[in-house]
């Protein structure tokens, strides 16, 4: 395989992360220094839009709260085949609850990953730990910048060594110089330069550096503290500059006003240069012990300058044998005397230069790039795209009981010349509850179901009354679909709910597809595009998942609709971030809490990752699915679907009760549709446990379904079925009939011989 050329480099055009806006352009320009044949370009992460006037070269930039520009982004490297992806990983950078966004566009790339983690923490909440470990998992390799780094990632991540590479921060590779001539040009003449720069903020202990000034001055008069950077945009916006004046005013009460100068400002890489040149100490006085990086450490140590710092880790490894000075968190006396003690003592500073621009060598920039290369290209050729298996995948080793035959006869007893009833007394149709358009979408669903191989296509004016009825439900006006409607035909609102609309547009996409009819596959693909545009501002992860599955079949048959494709990549987006915000390892799920119709989330994401060739829509699916099932599985073995009992609690169990078909219908359909992606059996296997639940393998062991009509129950209580058998409930029995039914006529082709499958016996 032939080494990477195209590199993208995802970064930070912010001056509050220059650190890390620095690493990034630095690492471009290295790379393509060392390997002059590579094309490197920078996508780069902005603040609310906003562009602050920094030296970094950005081919696409990304507002960090915006999604639709992580998708944007996504699709820009893809189209631009690069070969390579190495992400700058830094919290604060990103869109989303703990950076969450930034999955978004990592899940969406085709090639290979490598992410360096500025930061690694070692006490995360559960949104960052969720968000690192899959950050990690959409990575091919990570890196970090100590050895610190790689304990955390191991011990607390679970991250696997062999994915762990510690790369050094890079420096400059400039010549050692005494710092005379630079303290000339910039006005410090004939003084001892104490040197801090960075954003103020807090956290950086600029206030116990000033408080240590006085002691300096005793031992070393001609010494100046040069504070350079500007404040925090954080803070500014919050505070404004009250942090910066505090410690103006703290410099006044000590009388040291004259020797502490603060350059409120900020500056490009050769300015920031010319600083450190003149220094004759760096001080960086953090408060903070989990800080795993910082480029003017590593910056300062690299042109030689002798350095005075907390213990935070990257200085506890950077500045080990005698190359720099430990002081204690917070301790004014230490790191005032410290500092004084090499302002005082020329040959012990000058050493102490010496020995760190020597031991810095291996940390320049093209020694940097070097080891990226070699990162890169061992993730390039390890990398193969994930494959989905073949829908043709057999299990003949599954050996569930043959499905009942269908029989529609309740279904029909259920409609009129309207369309489907909502509900039933028992087994009569209840006309005081009218009709949905839920319930007439599904049973348009039903007769697509019913159009595949080896079923009987449901009567043509029934399937046209279903049509009908979701044609009368569109409303031009409010460009949404109404829901209910009274016995008398009288619709009972303007508009129905958004999963109501998303529902419908997914018999419309169905009907797109497998509909018998010509005329009405050409009228469900029109109704379907003009209802789609109105669903690009629902917020509701149903509704979404409902229109995925619709654009499923709809894309199929209508490829050339760009824009069905672009809002379609646009929901599994929206999907994998409300998974990315709220999944943790013992809650691996889109919400808070478990409602209905819970399995068609992981479903949509399943068929639209297979469809878009989108692994890690597939993975995520499965993955949130293999969850739920364990939710829904009992001690014993049986299926126990979410019960309403349980809706709006937020991270239980799910209540037992009330059980509903519903629910068994949506997990039938994903699994099955993890089984023809995955060509994984188990998969089977827990389809036909859930279909099992309507033929009493449940928690009262009654069956749900009279085997004769094709009714179907309610539901089931705590002590009894529910003996009132709706619309709903009889579709949702009917639908997943079809697809064990289906299922049954897979696996029989299958375990014919070879010779007997050739000829379609």
């Amino acid at each position: 395989m032939t080494p990477p050329r195209r590199i993208a480099i995802i970064g930070n055009s912010l001056p509050r992360r220059c650190g890390i806006a620095t690493f990034t352009t630095d690492l471009r320009n290295a790379i393509s220094v060392s390997r002059p044949d590579l094309e490197a370009c920078i996508v780069a992460m902005t603040d609310r839009g906003q562009v602050y006037d920094y030296p970094l070269a950005v081919a696409f930039q990304i507002k960090d709260g915006n999604l639709e520009d992580y998708t944007r982004a996504a699709d820009f490297l893809n189209a631009g085949q690069f070969d390579i992806v190495c992400l700058q990983h830094e919290f604060g950078i990103f869109g989303g609850e703990a950076g969450a966004h930034i999955l978004v566009l990592l899940s969406r790339l085709t090639m290979p990953v490598v992410t360096t983690f500025h930061t690694v923490l070692a006490d995360p909440t559960a949104r960052q730990r969720m968000v690192m470990e899959r950050i990690v998992d959409l990575s091919s390799k990570v890196v970090v910048m100590a050895d610190k780094g790689r304990e955390l990632l191991r011990d607390i991540y679970l991250v696997p060594e062999d994915k762990i590479e510690i790369i050094a921060h890079g420096i400059p590779d400039v010549a050692f110089v005494e710092p005379d001539a630079a303290k000339a040009r910039l006005g410090f003449e004939e003084k001892s330069v104490i040197l801090t720069f960075g954003l103020l903020s807090p956290n950086k202990g600029i206030e116990v550096m000033i408080d240590a000034m006085p002691s300096i001055l005793k031992r070393c008069a001609d010494a100046v503290y040069v504070v350079l950077g500007a404040t925090h945009p954080n803070l500014v916006r919050n505070q404004g500059e009250g942090y910066r004046e505090g410690l103006m005013a703290r410099a006044r009460e000590l009388g040291i006003d004259g020797q502490v100068v603060f350059l409120d400002r900020f500056v490009d890489l050769a300015t920031l240069l010319e600083f450190i040149s003149m220094c004759d100490v760096y001080v960086t006085p953090y408060l903070n012990e989990a800080q795993m990086t910082s480029g003017t450490l590593a910056y300062s140590f690299g042109l030689g300058r002798p350095v005075v710092s907390t213990p935070y880790w990257h200085a506890r490894e950077l500045l080990a044998d005698g190359c720099g000075v430990l002081v204690p968190f917070g301790n004014a006396s230490a790191i005032g005397n410290e500092i004084a003690k090499l302002l005082t003592d020329d040959a012990r500073r000058q050493a102490m230069s010496r020995r760190a621009y020597a031991a810095s060598r291996t940390m320049t920039w093209e020694r940097t790039a070097e080891r990226y290369m070699a990162v890169f290209e061992t993730a390039r050729q390890a990398h193969r795209p994930k494959l989905f298996a073949r829908s043709d995948v057999g299990s003949p080793e599954l050996r569930s009981p043959a499905p009942p035959d269908m029989q529609i006869g309740h279904f029909l007893s259920m409609c009129d010349d309207t369309g489907l009833f909502q509900h039933a007394v028992h087994s009569v149709p209840d006309r005081a509850h009218g009709y949905c358009v839920d319930d007439n979408a599904r049973a348009l669903l039903l007769a697509c179901a019913l159009n595949n191989p080896g079923e009987q296509p449901l009567p043509e004016l029934l399937t046209t009354r279903f049509a009908a009825f979701v044609q009368h439900a569109w409303n031009p006006d409010t460009r949404q679909f109404r829901n209910f409607m009274g016995f008398n035909r009288t619709w009972l609102e303007d508009k129905g709910s958004e999963d109501s609309h998303g529902r419908t547009l997914w018999a419309l996409g169905e009907a797109a597809r497998s509909d018998l009819s010509p005329s009405r596959r050409r009228w469900a693909a029109a109704l379907f595009a003009e209802a789609l545009s109105t669903a690009e501002s629902f917020r509701s992860p149903r509704a979404w998942a409902f229109i995925l599955l619709g654009l499923d079949a709809y894309c199929a048959v209508t490829p050339d609709d760009l824009h069905a494709r672009e809002i379609r990549l646009s929901l599994a987006d929206r999907l994998m971030s409300c998974l990315a915000c709220v999944e943790t390892p013992d809650w691996v799920w889109f919400e808070e809490g478990l409602a209905y119709d819970n399995a068609r989330l992981p479903q949509a994401l399943m068929l639209t990752g297979v469809a878009t060739k989108v692994p890690e829509y597939f993975d995520a699916g499965l993955r949130s699915l293999r969850w739920l099932m364990t939710q829904q599985t009992t001690a014993a073995g049986h299926f126990r679907p979410v019960g309403t009992a349980g809706f709006g609690e937020q991270r239980q169990r799910p209540r037992a009760f009330d059980q509903q078909p519903v629910e068994a219908t949506a997990t039938i359909a994903a699994c099955l549709a993890a089984w023809r992606a995955s060509g994984d059996a188990e998969w089977k296997a827990m389809a036909a446990r859930a279909f099992g639940w309507f033929l009493g393998s449940n928690d009262l062991s009654v069956a749900l379904v009279d085997s004769h009509t094709g009714s179907c129950r309610d539901g089931l209580h705590p002590d009894r079925a529910n003996e009132n058998r709706g619309g709903e409930s009889v579709v949702c029995y009917l639908l997943g009939l079809a697809e064990m039914r289906q299922l049954a006529r897979v696996n029989t082709s299958l375990t014919k011989p070879a010779a007997l499958r050739a000829v379609g016996a």
